[in-house]
């Protein structure tokens, strides 16, 4: 067993694992340290870039000292992005740990909740009430419908006398037109002048005459 196991084997058993709310918390304060420790590296590195320019050549000593330097903060710094890559992947996962408790938790009281009002309820009282509703429901349609027709236009009429009516409309609005289109022409009071008989049909008309005036 190594030596990190033991460590964490033996804690285990002097108290209780923490609250996942202490554990973010934990987890958060890490990553602020782990940032401030990278923003410091971060600006030692430009340092001894700045150092290693300056010597050169000229001090070669000093310049590749700067640059061995460099290199040993450009280390810690590459294991401090992976250290803080798996503790913002636990936290995450501590996070939405602790959600999904909450949220299951918060679930389970509704439930009870539900459960405890349909326990309190009565089947029957529910059918009953349901009837009670529609006939009011319907008797508000019947008043609502016996309201909304006004008095006395159910009354029945000839239909006949309608008709009549009607054509009288349809008349007077005939002679309006007429009168409007300037009434009916004129009939001629002079005769029309007749049409000429024929010396053919005076004959033929003779003897027909003298037909009869034989047969008889």
């Amino acid at each position: 067993m190594s030596k990190i196991s033991k460590l964490f084997k033996g804690s285990s058993k002097n108290r209780a694992g923490p609250s996942p709310q202490e554990a973010i918390h934990k987890l958060r304060e890490t990553e602020e340290m782990l940032t401030k420790k990278q923003e410091y590296l971060e600006k030692r590195v430009e340092q001894e870039i700045a150092t290693a320019r300056k010597h050169g050549t000229k001090n070669k000593k000093a310049a590749l000292q700067a640059l061995r330097k460099k290199k040993r903060f450009e280390q810690q710094l590459a294991q401090i992005d992976g250290t803080l890559s798996t503790i913002e992947f636990q936290r995450e996962a501590l996070e939405n740990a602790n959600t999904n408790t909450e949220v299951l938790k918060n679930m389970g009281y509704a439930a009870k909740a539900i459960k405890g009002v349909h326990e309190k309820l009565d089947l029957d009282k529910i059918d009953t009430l349901m009837q009670d509703i529609t006939e009011q429901q319907e008797v508000a349609q019947e008043i609502s419908d016996a309201i909304s027709c006004p008095v006395g236009f159910a009354e029945e009429f000839d239909e006949d006398e309608l008709l009549a009516e009607l054509q009288e409309l349809e008349q007077e609005d005939l002679d309006q037109k007429m009168a409007n289109m300037g009434g009916l022409p004129s009939v001629p009071s002079s005769s029309l002048p007749t049409r000429p008989v024929s010396k053919k049909k005076v004959e033929d008309e003779d003897d027909m005459k003298m037909l009869s005036a034989w047969a008889s």
